[in-house]
């Protein structure tokens, strides 16, 4: 039976030799680094690149393609010119050697360092290969547990955790034939892709939402921007209290009549992060009913709000609202416009800050006088609403099997 050590549980058909192991020092070579900060760098222009370690540890993936308009431009081109004969090459690896938490450590693998030379900047480790590997390979190797792993006992540092050169040198590298390597990236690279897709055509559609959120709405004239065909009339100017109405019935959950607290929404999303139904512990708070609307008054710019699709009691700095006046999905919509967002966001307190009703109910907004024309506009979003969802959810899948196939397909 073959050692486990020697070879990843998950391979392709094929391939059965054992993997090479040797020592990182072995096999790298280690170049300069520039020390240049963020105020020399920019994204419009320049003759060299910089590759700096918070775009490692917050925007870079396993591969970074230096061509990237994320990849920002050195703004003092005579700081970095010395190290001509480090600039960065095809396959080079670079590591962040700095973070607060045990993302350091994570690398990005660069490609495409042309047209415009590139070098690695303050707190990073660069380092080059000094045998042929496959495109993308040791990205997504050193990037994979069973590399990365190596890396806690040798962290430094309480609050600011670090990696030094030699410890570095120090680690196991193990990997199988050039051949094996080029199918395991391309793998892990058709993933990536997917993934970058899917989070694009959600950014688009949080974009899309975001426009109508604010075209779709009217402005001080009492017409929006943007309209549904055969609606002309001008919108009703209103106060936010005289058309939305607090719930104030308290009630205690049960395993039929489930509690929503903070932790459970996802901000910004109206969309549950757990099944409300799981939990064993009643707690009190105010009863809501299916169409019924919560806002999340603590911390408002945290975004926690929900339309309710059940009976349940909302637990913690809530507002119930519902509406006899209005469509309950414009409620819904009309609390995410930018104009609500502001009132609601001029809060008392500091460190707690809690939306204020007297300041909200008195402020004024317009709303269409025809039922039917809300119910156009909140359809509309809740469709974005649900696309985005599904998204999210596919996302979801996509990095789970990432992650399935970092810890199975490496050693």
């Amino acid at each position: 039976m073959k050692d486990e050590k020697k070879a990843p549980k998950l391979r392709f058909k094929g391939f059965t030799d054992d993997w090479e192991q040797c020592k990182l020092g072995d096999v790298f070579s280690f170049l300069k680094n520039s020390t240049l900060s963020r105020s020399e760098l920019n994204y419009e222009s320049g003759k060299f690149k910089y590759i700096h370690y918070g775009d490692i540890l917050t925007k870079f993936g396993d591969i970074t393609d230096t061509r990237n308009f994320s990849v920002p431009f050195v703004t003092t081109p005579e700081k970095v010119i010395r190290l001509e004969k480090y600039f960065l090459q095809n396959g080079d690896v670079v590591i962040a050697d700095t973070a607060e938490d045990s993302m350091v450590g994570k690398v990005t693998e660069i490609q495409n360092p042309d047209p415009f030379p590139t070098v690695s900047g303050l707190h990073t480790i660069p380092i080059r290969p000094n045998k042929e590997f496959a495109a993308g390979f040791l990205g997504h190797y050193m990037n994979a547990p069973f590399y990365h792993d190596q890396l806690f006992k040798l962290m430094q540092g309480v609050k600011v955790l670090s990696l030094s050169k030699s410890a570095v040198i120090q680690t196991k590298i193990n990997s199988p034939s050039y051949c094996e390597q080029r199918l395991i990236s391309r793998m892990i690279n058709l993933i990536d892709g997917t993934i970058t897709l899917h989070e694009e055509k959600k950014r688009q559609l949080e974009r899309l939402k975001s426009a109508l959120l604010q075209k779709m709405f009217a402005d001080k004239s009492g017409y929006p921007p943007v309209r549904f065909e055969g609606f002309s009339d001008k919108w009703e100017q209103v106060k936010y209290g005289e058309i939305f109405q607090r719930r104030s019935k308290m009630g205690v959950s049960t395993p039929t009549l489930p509690s929503v607290e903070y932790d459970d929404i996802n901000p910004g999303m109206g969309t549950l992060n757990k099944e409300p139904k799981s939990k064993g512990i009643s707690k009190r708070g105010i009863y809501f009913n299916p169409g019924d609307v919560l806002f999340g008054k603590l911390r408002p710019y945290l975004k926690n709000w929900l339309f309710a699709c059940f009976e349940g009691v909302a637990v913690g700095d809530f507002w119930v609202l519902t509406s006899s006046k209005i469509d309950h999905g414009f409620t819904y919509s009309l609390i995410q416009t930018p104009g609500f967002q502001y009132i609601a966001n001029l809060s008392s307190g500091s460190k707690m800050p809690r939306s204020d009703w007297g300041l909200v109910s008195n402020a004024r907004t317009f709303i269409p006088i025809n039922h039917l024309e809300q119910e156009r506009i909140s359809s509309v979003l809740f469709g974005l609403d649900h696309a985005i969802t599904l998204y999210e959810h596919k996302l979801e899948i996509l990095n789970k099997i990432k992650s399935f196939l970092l810890q199975n397909m490496f050693i």
